[in-house]
């Protein structure tokens, strides 16, 4: 098998807690490796003659007990819960806590305790040199990408709208009924899946929990090459067509905010840069693509570690870039947040507050070739006081990077982790909703020849907005009651002048505490764009049968003509009709099936990437371990028997 590594320390886990500390420490792995290890072929679990590691007596309990589980036993909703971090590798924990995402939170601790950690939550050994993957199968000699198969122009990093013509779709309403299920991928020792695949080439491409992300055969599943990230790769890969000075390109970005472009033909690096050195900073939005330019959002992770009670919180600014495509370049930054944070008063226990902060963005962004502008929406606040610039709407300048316009359609909203944990001085004293515009913006030409910017935020607000005239609000729709995690989560879709707004509507709150149940709107709505007409309404019946599942569509959707695919949280990826919403076909991912690499994916809640339909294959990701939903590793293909 090909892999392209990227020679710097790989973060295995990108996970979050709120413990204190901040002491470094380097001792080596093998100091927290354990000798009772027997050796096993690949794909069987790697387990130590100690393996139940859960008793009182275990090293690692006590310090899970004081270090970690006030944040874990489900109090702060953004830190996975210990009914998954048991199913993790204790490499992947070992390494998150030494050198990833928790290096800070877990600083206090020694290498050992580190060890510690990882074996009791994993309840196996610590192996020194890992644990071996099966990947999947490498491709023979005559099964090679093809140069001349362009990948169309479709999803996040081109159109925001989600929209796929039928010529590229390849599939018909007639068809989808009997869509079946081609082959399946599980992504090894990975707790979820969320990056949107892009297709081109012959071959899917789609990034994963471990860093890698894979050139997929679409026909067999067995991989081109594979290239290791130094991180989790949440975004989604865009392909760019070759030009004079680069070859043909997939650029993405990583959960520590590196974003790369590598040769989409060999999975050979071009180039790879820093998107912000705020040590929160993380790319969790897919970067848009233009002939020569990367328009990136950065978000960050600061918003948890504000949890601990003498974090002095906050110092980041969320931010769009642009970078240039061939090498990498930094044209332009532009801060959400104009001035930088100063401290503006302390906590009742001497903690500093610096602000503002915050505004985090994690759309990807819309192109306005017409205008000159891309749109993109910013979160919350981290601290007080609150700006005029979370829960907003932004025009920027593609050439200069200057604002062109802003809407702020939520105020006085600034919230962070410490507001989920009961007296914690952090909490800001708004402790807002958290109604972050997480969802692209659409641009819709309407029958009359106008067009409208559409707008869809965790409020459960749908808007309509003049984008010639400084994003004036022209019309909004409520279609969810609105949660911590939506209302419209993470994206919309549009075909034609009809807007589909997936709602979520989880119930609990940005506290932690139960809400009505009774107001909630899980499902998915039809709008006319130009006035805010609700065309139908589909409210989908909670079946859950597990612990941590919810009825209603966080991911974003996909529209091909007629139709809309919608993955739930319930685990079931849906298509339901254009016309009235009704559901015309429905697979449960949560069901256990025989992958391509020899390993067993299973499905389970889905959350950020949506479907992508190409030639007749719908590609789906399904597994979110995270926020106490519940965990997966599927990567699932399907096809019209007939057609496959």
């Amino acid at each position: 098998m090909i892999i392209r590594f990227v020679p710097v320390v790989a973060l295995m886990l990108s996970i979050v807690a709120c413990n204190s500390g901040n002491t470094s420490t380097n001792s080596a792995l093998s100091a927290a490796a354990s000798p009772e290890v027997r050796t096993v072929e690949m794909g069987e679990t790697v387990v130590s003659r100690r393996e139940k590691m859960d008793n009182s007596s275990a090293p690692g309990a006590a310090l899970y007990a004081q270090h970690c589980q006030h944040c874990h036993n489900g109090a702060v909703s953004k830190a996975p819960h210990l009914h998954w971090l048991k199913m993790m590798s204790p490499q992947k924990i070992f390494k998150a806590l030494d050198s990833g995402l928790m290096k800070s939170q877990a600083a206090a601790l020694s290498t050992q305790e580190h060890g510690q950690l990882a074996e009791y939550l994993s309840r196996r050994e610590l192996v020194e040199g890992g644990e071996q993957m099966a990947y999947a199968p490498q491709c023979s000699a005559d099964i090679e990408l093809d140069p001349i198969a362009i990948p169309p122009k479709i999803g996040w990093g081109h159109d925001t709208s989600r929209f796929i013509p039928a010529a590229v779709a390849g599939l018909a309403q007639s068809d989808v009924p009997k869509l079946e299920l081609k082959w399946a991928y599980a992504f090894p020792d990975a707790t979820r899946a969320r990056s949107q695949p892009a297709v081109g080439y012959g071959a899917v491409y789609v990034g994963s929990e471990d860093g890698s992300v894979y050139a997929l055969d679409i026909d067999t599943g067995c991989s081109h090459w594979r290239f290791e990230a130094s991180a989790e790769v949440r975004t989604g890969i865009v392909l760019a067509v070759a030009s004079a000075d680069r070859p043909p390109l997939a650029v993405f970005g990583d959960v520590i905010a590196n974003m790369y472009a590598v040769n989409a033909l060999t999975g050979e690096l071009v180039w790879r840069m820093r998107a912000d050195e705020h040590p929160s900073a993380t790319l969790t939005g897919t970067p848009a693509v233009t002939e020569n330019m990367v328009y990136a959002p950065v978000s960050s992770l600061e918003v948890v570690a504000a949890a601990n009670p003498s974090y002095e919180c906050c110092t980041f600014r969320g931010n769009v870039i642009a970078v240039d495509l061939a090498t990498g370049q930094l044209h332009w930054r532009h801060y959400i947040i104009p001035e930088e944070p100063e401290v503006v008063a302390t906590t009742r226990i001497g903690t500093k507050i610096l602000a503002p902060s915050g505004a985090p963005t994690w759309t990807s962004p819309a192109i306005d070739r017409k205008r000159g502008v891309l749109y993109i929406g910013s979160g919350e606040n981290y601290s007080s006081p609150s700006d005029g610039n979370s829960d907003a709407i932004i025009a920027v300048n593609l050439t200069t990077g200057e604002r062109a316009w802003h809407y702020q359609s939520i105020s006085g909203d600034a919230w962070n982790a410490a507001c989920q944990l009961q007296g914690n001085p952090n909490c800001p004293v708004e402790k807002g909703p958290d109604f972050d515009h997480g969802s692209s913006m659409i641009l819709v030409d309407l029958p009359n020849g106008k067009q409208v910017l559409t707008v869809g935020g965790k409020s459960g607000i749908v808007s309509g907005h003049d984008p010639d005239d400084g994003g004036r609000l022209l019309w909004q729709t409520r279609v969810g009651r609105g949660s911590i995690q939506g209302g419209v989560h993470f994206g919309m879709a549009a075909e034609g002048a009809t807007i589909y707004a997936p709602i979520n509507d989880v119930n609990h709150s940005n506290d932690g505490s139960l809400l009505d149940e009774s107001a909630a709107r899980p499902g998915v709505s039809a709008i006319n764009a130009a006035d805010g007409e609700v065309l139908w309404r589909h409210l989908q019946r909670d079946i859950c049968d597990l612990k941590y599942c919810d009825p209603g569509i966080s991911a974003a959707v996909t529209a091909i003509p007629g139709v809309l695919f919608a993955g739930h949280l319930d685990g079931f990826i849906r298509a339901y009709a254009k016309a009235d919403g009704r559901v015309l076909w429905e697979y449960d991912t949560k069901q256990a099936v025989a992958a391509v690499n020899g390993l067993i994916a299973k499905g389970g809640s889905m959350s950020g990437p949506g479907a992508t339909v190409v030639n007749g294959h719908v590609f789906v990701n399904s597994g979110y371990g995270y926020s106490l939903h519940e965990a997966g590793n599927m990567f699932a293909v399907f096809a019209v028997p007939d057609k496959k």
